[in-house]
């Protein structure tokens, strides 16, 4: 980045990396979509930064971007991260950012498998960054506070004494947050939170509200690299508009719930 160059970096947001065969999700991405994504962005010469290197730098702290940043984050810990994301970002020599719903680590049926503390380990030796993700992901803006408190304390200790490193960060389930969501997260020792908003992150970003960008299995390739580019695309657009949309409905039950308890 040159001093003249206006911040502008993509923040991808991903869930889970399999095929169709393995998840109906249309949140996921195969892992062959997902090594092109990666050859993609290496062959355009992006480089790739953790989430909290990012948040640091915004917030004002040492380090700078490289040219052309790009930030990679998985959301929920899906053991496929271990198993087909994880080589495939070595493999490019690229880090990211894995955050962890704590509720769920070690658990499987018989469709998915999430990451156990083992993998959470290695992955962090990996030179992954780990952040939290709540403990039951939640819509935290419906919650009362006692419980907004337990989900963002819980899950961020969980992480730091089975792991024996510092948790600076989350990404909020369903890039839901509000005003009290934020200031909890500040006051409990986070240093930044993300959503979704699916627009790409500036230097005027709030630390507790960054923007990422989603990445599903429709996402086209033309798709991918306008959206890294900063370009708008129809699909970012619609989900612009079904957020902004139901973050009306959001407010209203929490200010409804909110009555109901005064009453």
């Amino acid at each position: 980045m040159t001093a003249a160059s206006p911040l502008r970096v993509p923040v991808l947001m991903y869930h889970e990396i399999a095929d169709i065969s393995a998840t109906p999700s249309r949140l996921a991405v195969s892992p062959d979509v997902f090594a092109d994504q990666l050859a993609y962005l290496r062959d355009a010469g992006f480089n790739a930064v953790t989430a909290g290197a990012l948040s640091a730098i915004l917030a004002g702290g040492a380090g700078h971007l490289p040219e052309r940043p790009v930030v990679l984050t998985f959301d929920d810990g899906y053991g496929d991260f271990y198993s087909q994301a994880l080589p495939l970002l070595k493999q490019h020599g690229y880090t990211g950012t894995l955050f962890m719903t704590t509720g769920w680590i070690g658990k499987a049926d018989e469709i998915k498998r999430m990451l156990n503390w083992r993998e959470l380990a290695e992955i962090e030796q990996a030179g992954i960054e780990v952040g939290a993700h709540s403990c039951k992901h939640p819509q935290l803006d419906q919650l009362p506070e006692n419980s907004i408190r337990e989900e963002l304390y819980v899950s961020k200790s969980l992480l730091e004494d089975n792991l024996g490193l510092k948790i600076p960060g989350l990404a909020y389930p369903f890039g839901y947050s509000n005003a009290k969501v934020r200031r909890m997260a500040r006051e409990i020792g986070y240093d930044y939170g993300y959503a979704v908003g699916n627009a790409m992150t500036t230097g005027a970003a709030d630390a507790f509200a960054l923007p990422r960008l989603t990445v599903r299995r429709a996402t086209s390739m033309d798709d991918f690299r306008k959206m890294v580019s900063g370009e708008d695309t129809m699909m970012l657009r619609q989900d612009r508009v079904l957020t902004s949309g139901y973050s009306v409905v959001r407010r209203a039950r929490s200010t409804l719930r909110t009555m109901r308890g005064q009453a």
